[in-house]
C-alpha cells in the first residue's frame, strides 16, 4: 500500500513550470542529486510500497456453446418418404416423444428378413426334433441328425441377426405398420434445426434431419493465451458480457480448464457453466470473459510511479533526502490504476508515485 508525503500532486505541474529556472540536476550514473533551491523538492509525491494481496484478472475472449452432452443431431437410419412431422422448429418435446414418420422399403425389407428367419428357424427346429426321435428309434442314421443340428445352429444365428437388426432401428417386432419408421427424440429439449419437409423423401443416412436440444444450461468457452495457464483453476470466479447486452455482467465458475493447447493459436479452453432457463444465451454468441486469479502477495504502485526508458521499465527509488536512484522493474498484470511489480523492488523502499517524469531524461 502507497502513503504519501509532500505537497499534493497539483504541484507537479508548478515543478515542471519551475525546473527550468532552478539549479540543474545533478546526475551521477543512475543517481540524481535535487538542489536545495530546486522546487522539484515538493514536486514530486514519494511513497512506501508494501506488499499486499492482489488477485490478478485474465481478459479472455469466448463464445457461448451448446453442452456437447445435450444436443443431439437425429440422423434417421433408413431411407425413406417423410409421411409426418410431429413437431415443428421451436416446439419442446420430452424423451421419446415422436419426431418424424418415415415410409420407408428399407424397414419392409428388415421385416421381411426377420419373418423369414423366423419361419426358417421355425422349420429347422421342427426336423431337428423329428430327426432325433428317428435317431433314437433306430430308424435315421447318425449322419441326418447331425446335418439336422448344424441347419438349426445356422437358422438360429439368421434369425438373432434380423431380430438384432430391428432392435439397432428402434423398430418392435410387433408393429402394426411395416413400412412406416417413427424416429423419436432420444432427450428432452427443444427442436432447434430442422432439415426436412413433409413429403420429401429422405436418402441420406449420415445428415442429421432434426437437431434437438437442451438449452437449459449452456457453456461459456474461452481462450486463454498459454502464458496465463499458470493463474487458471476450477471454481475460479468468472465475469461475463455479452455484446448483445450491454452493461449487463453475469457471474459464473469455471467447470472446466481443458488439457490440451491448440497449437495454432497457442490458448486453451476454460469452459463455464451458465443457468440458461430465461434463454438469454444463444450458442454461436461471442462473450468477454473476466477470470479472478488467485489472491497473492504483489508490490502494487500506481501506474503514474512507472516510467519508460527505452526498452526498459524504470521508476524512481528514494535513496536519501533529495536523492533518487533510476531503477529498472519488471511490471506484472494491473489492478485498475495500478501495477503489479514482479522484480526489482522490496517492501518498504520509497518511491517517486507521482512527478517522476520530471527527473526523466
Amino acid at each position: 500500500m502507497c502513503s504519501c508525503q509532500g505537497s499534493p500532486s497539483s504541484a507537479v505541474a508548478d515543478g515542471a513550470t519551475a525546473a527550468s529556472a532552478s539549479p540543474g540536476l545533478q546526475r551521477h550514473s543512475s543517481r540524481i542529486d535535487i538542489p536545495a533551491a530546486s522546487p522539484l523538492r515538493k514536486a514530486l509525491v514519494v511513497a512506501a510500497v508494501e506488499a499486499q494481496p492482489f488477485a490478478p484478472t485474465l481478459e479472455a475472449p469466448g463464445v457461448i456453446e451448446a453442452a456437447p452432452e445435450r444436443l443431439v443431431k437425429i440422423v434417421p437410419p433408413l431411407a425413406g418418404r417423410i409421411v409426418r412431422l410431429h413437431h415443428q422448429l421451436g416446439d419442446r418435446v420430452k424423451a421419446g416423444e415422436p419426431l418424424v414418420t418415415i415410409d420407408s422399403p428399407d424397414l419392409g425389407s428388415a421385416y421381411r428378413d426377420d419373418a423369414k428367419a423366423q419361419a426358417a428357424l421355425l422349420q429347422a427346429r421342427q426336423d431337428f426334433a423329428r430327426q432325433q426321435a428317428l435317431h433314437q428309434a433306430d430308424i435315421s442314421a447318425g449322419k441326418d441328425l447331425e446335418a439336422a443340428r448344424q441347419t438349426l445352429t445356422s437358422a438360429e444365428s439368421d434369425a438373432r441377426a434380423a431380430r438384432e437388426r430391428l432392435a439397432q432401428l428402434g423398430a418392435p417386432a410387433d408393429a402394426a405398420s411395416r413400412r412406416e419408421y417413427v424416429l423419436r427424440a432420444p432427450i428432452a429439449g427443444r427442436v432447434v434445426d430442422m432439415a426436412g419437409a413433409m413429403g420429401g423423401y429422405w436418402n441420406d443416412t449420415t445428415a442429421a434431419m432434426m437437431t434437438v436440444a437442451d438449452l437449459s444450461t449452456v457453456w461459456m468457452s474461452a481462450s486463454v493465451p498459454e502464458k496465463d495457464i499458470a493463474q487458471l483453476s476450477v471454481g475460479q470466479p468468472v465475469r461475463i458480457a455479452l455484446d448483445a447486452y450491454p452493461g449487463r455482467v453475469f457471474e459464473g465458475k469455471a467447470r472446466y480448464i481443458g488439457d490440451l493447447v491448440d497449437t495454432d493459436t497457442r490458448t486453451v479452453r476454460v469452459r463455464v457453466a451458465i443457468d440458461n432457463r430465461e434463454g438469454l444465451f444463444k450458442p454461436g454468441m461471442f462473450a468477454h470473459a473476466t477470470l479472478q486469479g488467485p489472491a497473492q502477495p504483489a508490490l502494487l504502485v500506481p501506474a503514474s510511479a512507472v516510467l519508460q526508458s527505452g526498452l526498459a521499465t524504470r521508476v524512481f527509488v528514494q535513496t536519501a533526502p533529495a536523492q533518487y536512484e533510476s531503477r529498472e522493474v519488471q511490471v506484472g498484470p494491473a489492478d485498475g490504476d495500478r501495477l503489479a511489480l514482479l522484480a526489482g523492488l522490496k517492501p518498504g523502499e520509497r518511491i517517486v508515485v507521482q512527478g517522476g517524469v520530471l527527473l526523466n531524461d
